[in-house]
């Protein structure tokens, strides 16, 4: 049985992405600095300042066998190119058809349905993991106790406005399982399992 984890770069004061997110700033306007340390941003040698930790995470990372995202990530993302990594499918949560731009990729497949969302991309990644991406699906599928895993690669910056990543959760705690902590190059990975 898949594995739901969501992976997440989050600034130490809790975005997730910098303000006025939209197409062609997916990350919001200074929102990269949260993926400096994967190479993204304006790091110039990413393979230099990785180390044993950095490059285990995104080896987990780049395993997954599906995707499951809302349209606040993937549209703004440009769709990753139809391509999130290694050709694996992606779902997308959503109540309206894909827009003319992504309506081609082969690989994505647009649900209404979370449960559903959840169950095929488990399905479509078999034994390996399904990763999760964007704050309100991570949100929504905390509230209905879809989600497994916590992956939060907390950078060492305040981004002060922005995307929070668990804004929304309501006034009910939910309980986290510490499993590790790693400290990266320029990063700390904490995982986290989701108590039900």
């Amino acid at each position: 049985m898949s594995t739901t984890v969501l992976y997440m770069s989050m600034s130490l004061d809790g975005f997730i992405a910098g303000p006025n997110v939209g197409p062609g700033n997916g990350l919001g306007d200074g929102g990269e600095r949260l993926h400096d340390w994967i190479g993204q941003g304006d790091v110039e040698s990413a393979a230099d300042r990785l180390d044993d930790a950095d490059r285990a995470v995104i080896d987990d990372f780049m395993s997954t066998g599906a995707v499951i995202a809302g349209r606040g990530t993937f549209e703004p993302a440009g769709g990753w190119d139809g391509d999130h990594h290694d050709g694996v499918p992606i779902f997308i949560l959503s109540r309206h058809e894909p827009p003319a731009e992504f309506a081609g990729y082969l690989n994505v497949t647009y649900l209404s349905d979370l449960a559903e969302a959840v169950r095929r991309a488990g399905d479509a990644a078999g034994d390996k993991g399904v990763l999760v991406h964007g704050a309100s699906i991570a949100q929504r599928m905390l509230r209905a106790g879809l989600l497994d895993e916590i992956q939060i690669h907390l950078v060492p910056v305040l981004l002060g406005e922005g995307v929070r990543l668990f804004e929304h959760l309501g006034a009910e705690h939910i309980e986290l399982e510490p499993v590790a902590v790693r400290q990266g190059n320029e990063v700390t990975h904490l995982r986290y399992r989701v108590r039900r």
